[in-house]
């Protein structure tokens, strides 16, 4: 997993290394239309020629970079990062590495910050949240040979370790401790659709439900946000057959959904249970406390740090099932009236 390096470009383009600094230094000595190939070519493999200097040097950034395709106004409320970046920073910081954060509105946004902190030397490696179905990310970072760990599946990452939760056997667990309570319309609003991690839970949860003969439940896409999990929870309460059970995909809109509830004159428990994915600070603050799936996040980003600095020393790592989530009842659910 080496950086690209001048010899690097000069080999694929079939000219001197010598050509290949003319043409990055904007000097005389090559054509116009080898300049052009060179500079394509640097740009495809992530070079730039402004680190030239660590480059030569060998040093390291002693840097890890992570990006978060998500709004800007979530971070600071969803518990799940923080969880995750103190897990992060604590595996990092025990061995002097800095985590570089950037907030990128597209995949494509993503995909150019990672050629431009690699080409700039400024990280050692990525750390890859919100795995997609056939992710656009994936060949480019196996293309620029960079250090990765994803985070979230199982899906297919190629030579890429990724490490994640079992979302499937939690979702089913939850559903199935609702249904021994009694509830047989139970709804689930979920995360963003067009995750891996999502898909996977709405899948698992199509399946237990049409196991247990559930024939009226259902899945309304979110964002993870208060508003949005707000809206999606007034869509089900105002039908004429009105959920007995919600499960959100987040803390956040498990709150949301509990206040609308309380909006709408409808008792938590008595006439709606409710469950929330990831367990936090926010659950047990208010009234009544949210069951949650819970598990230990912070561990779950330190395993995550501690497998990427393990792939940047050039050892060998695989993909591993971390971070066992169990569900954690409190008064938010209870037997329908």
């Amino acid at each position: 997993m080496k950086r690209p390096t001048i010899a690097d470009i000069a080999r694929r383009a079939g000219v001197s290394k010598g050509a290949v600094s003319y043409a990055l230094n904007g000097q005389p000595g090559v054509s116009e239309a080898t300049r052009k190939r060179i500079l394509s070519i640097a740009e495809e493999i992530g070079f730039n020629a402004n680190s030239a200097a660590r480059a030569l040097s060998g040093a390291r950034a002693r840097a890890v970079g992570l990006t978060l395709c998500r709004p800007a106004k979530l971070l600071g409320i969803e518990p799940w990062f923080m969880g995750l970046i103190s897990g992060f920073e604590a595996e990092l910081g025990a061995r002097s590495y800095a985590l570089t954060l950037q907030v990128v509105a597209t995949p494509e946004e993503e995909i150019e910050v990672y050629r431009r902190w690699w080409g700039e030397r400024r990280i050692d490696g990525v750390i890859v949240t919100d795995i997609r179905k056939d992710d656009i990310r994936i060949p480019v970072l196996q293309q620029l040979q960079l250090p990765a760990v994803v985070i979230g599946g199982p899906g297919e990452t190629g030579s890429i370790a990724q490490i994640w939760s079992d979302d499937a056997g939690a979702i089913t667990e939850a559903v199935r401790y609702l249904v021994a309570l009694g509830h047989h319309r139970i709804a689930r609003v979920s995360g963003v659709s067009d995750l891996l991690h999502t898909q996977n839970r709405t899948k698992a949860f199509e399946t237990v439900c049409a196991s247990l003969g559930l024939d009226h439940a259902r899945t309304i896409p979110a964002d993870y946000t208060g508003e949005e999990g707000s809206r999606a929870t007034r869509r089900l309460l105002i039908g004429g057959d009105r959920p007995t059970a919600i499960i959100y995909d987040n803390d956040v809109m498990a709150v949301a959904g509990l206040a609308v509830a309380q909006e709408m004159g409808l008792s938590v428990p008595g006439d709606l249970s409710i469950v929330a994915w990831d367990d936090s600070p926010l659950c047990s603050l208010v009234h009544p406390p949210l069951t949650a799936l819970s598990r230990d996040i912070s561990a779950y980003g330190a395993q995550a740090a501690l497998e990427l600095l393990n792939a940047i020393d050039g050892r060998k790592v695989g993909n591993v099932e971390a971070g066992r989530v169990h569900l954690t009842p409190r008064g938010s659910t209870a037997p329908p009236r």
